[in-house]
């Protein structure tokens, strides 16, 4: 239990259209929708913002991350940390950039001296990450539930409640509308229309070749004007 009345932050960071790199996003979205806070307790959709996210974090007492994270455990496996060890496991085996990026913005705010008094990570072993516009895999998706329970008992444990809504509330989506879950599992194309690791119809095809500079004669003579007034 903390006294007075703590500024409390509910981030949730990766990015959705990494399949399960979106784990933490989502599971935000679904607190946004299912749950009510005080007026103390601000909820965001941090994306991959990285230091952007730096002013965010200091002005918060309590921090709850949610995130997918590599522990090394077997895919869909549920792992929270807690106070000084968040950072360490927001560095160690990065599922993504905005890992480091995060990292670097709790190490940032403690240089500072405004670190959160509180801090806990939730996190999950994703299972697919190289599939673009994706959505989280089934083993993934199944822990969103757990995991919000988890970090709903983890802030309660400091007497931060969060009530239950009459009914979800889809009329405040975090995020954009088109990136909500359902709406943006039904929109995807199917594999044969949008290929998800690569167009098999190109990159099998013998007669393409992909050069990213063109040849270039060393013996070309290439001058630049800087100055409009002395051409050359």
């Amino acid at each position: 239990m903390i006294g007075n009345t703590p500024r409390v932050l509910v981030l949730g960071i990766g990015n959705l259209l990494w399949a399960d790199e979106g784990f933490g996003v989502r599971a935000v979205q679904l607190l946004q929708r299912d749950y009510q806070f005080p007026p103390e307790v601000r909820l965001l959709d941090g994306g991959t913002q990285g230091l952007y996210l730096l002013h965010h974090v200091q002005e918060a007492d309590v921090l709850l991350v949610f995130d997918a994270v590599d522990y090394g455990l077997a895919p869909g496996s549920l792992h929270c940390v807690f106070g000084d060890e968040v950072p360490r496991f927001m560095g160690a085996r990065k599922v993504s950039l905005h890992q480091t990026g995060f990292q670097e913005v709790l190490l940032t705010a403690e240089l500072l001296g405004g670190m959160p008094r509180h801090l806990a990570l939730v996190g999950v072993q994703p299972q697919v990450l190289e599939d673009f516009g994706g959505s989280l895999s089934p083993v993934v998706k199944e822990q969103l539930e757990p995991a919000v329970a988890a970090g709903l008992s983890w802030l309660a444990g400091l007497g931060v409640m969060g009530r239950r809504r009459d009914q979800p509330c889809d009329s405040e989506p975090l995020g954009a509308e088109a990136l909500e879950l359902a709406r943006y599992e039904a929109g995807r194309p199917d594999a044969g229309e949008a290929p998800r690791h690569g167009d098999p119809r190109v990159l099998a095809d013998p007669r393409l070749r992909f050069d990213p500079k063109p040849a270039c004669d060393v013996g070309t003579r290439i001058s630049v004007d800087v100055d409009s007034r002395r051409p050359i």
